[in-house]
């Protein structure tokens, strides 16, 4: 049987701050969001992706994987972004599979409209509480943590796939990934 490896006081202090601060601000930041754009967090990251993106436009499993979000919670959040207008998505000419999303000039707006109070939102709950130097620890903690809980590239969302976008061309060639 394996040793438990217990925290002592000082890693469970950390811990529960950690947990704390990390819901304390997410609630904050969705509801922020919810109040003022009409519209919860993952959305909004959603379109900040895809806004991103060579020709606003990412393959559906590519934003899936950024995005952190199962393929079937990320399609159901793309339908609902949909029927607001912000995103349409199309099939993927060579690979039957395979699906594209892409920002909508309306989808943009949104964004555009909302981006203000978010910003305002961030800075206020967490950079205006740190120093310039406990910001940059913050940085340097969250990366250490994101390369070793996951191997491959979470952000930014661009199209590194080599699957060429639809308003780019090049529809011959196959997409290396269904989505």
């Amino acid at each position: 049987m394996a040793h438990t490896r217990w925290l002592d006081d000082e890693e469970q202090r950390t811990w529960r701050a950690f947990l704390t601060a990390q819901r304390l601000l997410f609630e904050r930041v969705e509801r922020q969001l919810q109040n003022e754009a009409r519209m919860p967090h993952g959305y909004y990251e959603i379109l900040v992706r895809l806004s991103e993106a060579p020709d606003r436009t990412l393959r559906m499993s590519r934003l899936a994987d950024t995005s952190l979000s199962s393929r079937s919670r990320l399609s159901h959040a793309v339908a609902r972004l949909e029927e607001a207008g912000w995103v349409e998505r199309t099939a993927c000419e060579t690979d039957r599979r395979g699906a594209w999303a892409r920002l909508t000039d309306a989808g943009l707006a949104a964004l555009q409209a909302a981006a203000p109070g978010h910003v305002e939102t961030v800075r206020s709950l967490l950079f205006d509480a740190l120093t310039p130097e406990q910001a940059a620890a913050l940085r340097d903690v969250s990366e250490s943590l994101v390369a070793h809980l996951t191997d491959r590239p979470v952000w930014p969302a661009g199209d590194d796939t080599g699957c060429p976008t639809p308003a780019r061309g090049a529809a011959e060639e196959a997409c290396p990934e269904a989505g």
